[in-house]
């Protein structure tokens, strides 16, 4: 494995040898995306300024494309959601659930031989938590005629599905009263793609079931429908599952929208029509709105890029490489072998996992720069949390963290992809929001916040453009 080896041509006509799971050492053009200040610190915002509101915030999004369709996407819990619920889990059952996503993701990756391989339409979406991990919602159309669903977006998923049968009083969409509805039959080419996820046949229908990373899992009849993303975009023949049981979906969401890799994803399906590229824009509170969009923008120029890689025996995730990380500006001189393995982008996990020895270097950077701020106690995965408890937040400040990715491309995460609210009223509790990890990395949506994050997958590269919501 180590010595396999791919040569490419970089956009400066330079030909440069990249090992599979080995860091790229060509050099390429450093760009950045810049959300931070010129001073590289931030201001603490006022306490309780990270909580849901009451009001949904008028949209600032500025998606980067103009010839395709584009989605709103809020925040689960947040009032720009379009499926409202009142059973917000605590931050201890967020943390403890995205834990175990993130095992769940990088089991996919202990077998095989997992090298990396490099490699329009806009939909918006709400951050939510089916899967009990902060995920995000778009609201969109399935049949004829059309029955609204509101459905979670997950980049480590591939298979798409809608509650049929659901006790939870959701819009249930019942394949009877479409027209244009029909199940797939076991033989066919759609029901074989399917793979681990194929659950058999029942009266000649290709059945289905997927068991997501904490647990929950969804079965029923696989077939395929008219996908209305939005009143001028649809998707003929869009293959997807009809649930009917579920275990461990109790909120007011109608199902997931996988935007995997792998040929059943959204992506896939509509590559034909609109490119095998995506974008999206991850809102930085609750009462924001952002965005989804499916197709490549008419332009890049405004994007720091970045290759894109391919895990060869785990088609459904997207892999990136990261070089460094800086703090406060000055960057951390960590080991590119220290992410040789790669990371994924992932937005159905929370919270960026590094490497230990990266996580280490951050963590003492980090609180080498809040020197005189009291230190909290750990708080399930953070270890480096500040007590802003009587302080004037307006004099406090917090050392800005910069991720570094393949070709020197440099993103100055926003606050509130930095630092994570703990505590109740009485409390200010503030988290450095990584976490150490043995395995795989990961870069989770908090750090996404703000940005569009392009993942085209046809040009093999992803895109980060900053303020796009």
């Amino acid at each position: 494995m180590g010595s396999e080896r791919e040569v490419s041509e970089d956009r400066t006509g330079k030909t440069c040898v990249k090992m599979l799971l080995l860091l790229l050492l060509c050099s390429y053009h450093s760009t950045a995306a810049r959300a931070g200040d010129a001073d590289r610190i931030y201001k603490v915002p006022a306490a309780g300024s990270q909580k849901a509101e009451a009001a949904c915030a008028d949209p600032q999004v500025t998606p980067s494309s103009s010839s395709g369709a584009t989605l709103q996407l809020s925040h689960r819990y947040g009032p720009c959601s379009p499926a409202p619920s009142t059973d917000e889990p605590t931050m201890a059952e967020l943390l403890q659930r995205d834990q175990l996503r993130a095992e769940y993701v990088q089991r996919k990756f202990y077998s095989g031989d997992d090298a990396l391989d490099q490699s329009k339409i806009t939909v918006p979406t709400n951050l939510g938590t089916a899967l009990e991990t902060l995920q995000y919602v778009i609201t969109v159309g399935i049949g004829s005629p059309a029955v609204t669903q509101k459905m979670i977006i997950d980049t480590g998923s591939d298979v798409s599905w809608v509650h049929c049968s659901s006790p939870n009083g959701s819009v249930l969409f019942d394949p009877v009263k479409s027209s244009t509805y029909s199940p797939f039959s076991c033989t066919s080419t759609p029901c074989t793609q399917l793979g681990e996820d194929g659950n058999g046949c029942s009266s000649s229908q290709c059945q289905y079931m997927v068991t997501y990373g904490d647990g929950s899992n969804t079965t029923g009849t696989y077939g395929s429908d008219t996908l209305a993303l939005t009143t001028s975009e649809t998707v003929a023949n869009f293959n997807f599952g009809c649930s009917h049981k579920e275990e461990g979906f109790d909120d007011k969401t109608d199902g997931l929208m996988g935007l995997g890799g792998d040929a059943e994803s959204l992506v896939s399906q509509t590559a034909a029509t609109y490119g095998k590229a995506f974008s999206y824009c991850l809102p930085q509170t609750s009462r924001n709105p952002g965005f989804l969009t499916l197709g490549a923008p008419n332009s890049t120029s405004g994007f720091a890029t970045t290759p894109m890689y391919k895990f060869e025996n785990v088609s459904t995730y997207y892999g990136i490489l990261l070089q460094d990380i800086a703090v406060g500006g000055d960057p951390l001189g960590i080991s590119p072998a220290v992410f040789s393995a790669g990371s994924v982008m992932d937005s159905g996990t929370i919270i960026t996992r590094l490497p230990a020895r990266a996580y280490s270097a951050l963590s003492s950077a980090f609180r080498a720069g809040m020197r005189g701020y009291p230190r909290a106690p750990t708080v399930s995965l953070f270890d480096t949390c500040f007590d802003f408890t009587g302080l004037d937040l307006a004099n406090v400040s917090v050392p800005a963290v910069t991720l570094v990715f393949d070709g020197g491309v440099e993103v100055d995460l926003v606050y509130n992809g930095i630092m994570v609210a703990i505590g109740d009223d009485t409390m200010v509790t503030e988290c450095l929001a990584f976490a150490a990890t043995s395995s795989l990395s990961l870069i989770g949506n908090v750090q996404q916040r703000t940005f569009e994050v392009l993942h085209d997958v046809g040009q093999g590269v992803f895109g980060f453009r900053s303020d796009a919501c």
